[in-house]
């Protein structure tokens, strides 16, 4: 007798979306921030990108932008 593996998935299973175009699944990559503020650079933080960044916003700075 055969063995299979409890966690295989299934061929005939569907993970959403539309197979009739015929395009493969693509993952959706998280947007990047073109460039990060002073501070979060400084400090090598995640930057979001706002006019003031959270990172600036909760400790209260000033939240300037300067092209590298």
């Amino acid at each position: 007798m055969p063995r299979t593996c409890a966690h295989a998935v299934p061929q005939n299973v569907s993970y959403g979306g539309n197979d009739s175009d015929g395009e493969a699944y693509t993952p959706r990559t998280p947007r990047r921030t073109p460039m990060a503020c002073v501070f979060c650079r400084g400090r090598k933080l995640k930057c979001d990108g706002r006019t003031t960044c959270a990172n600036c916003h909760k400790r209260g700075l000033l939240c300037s932008y300067v092209p590298v």
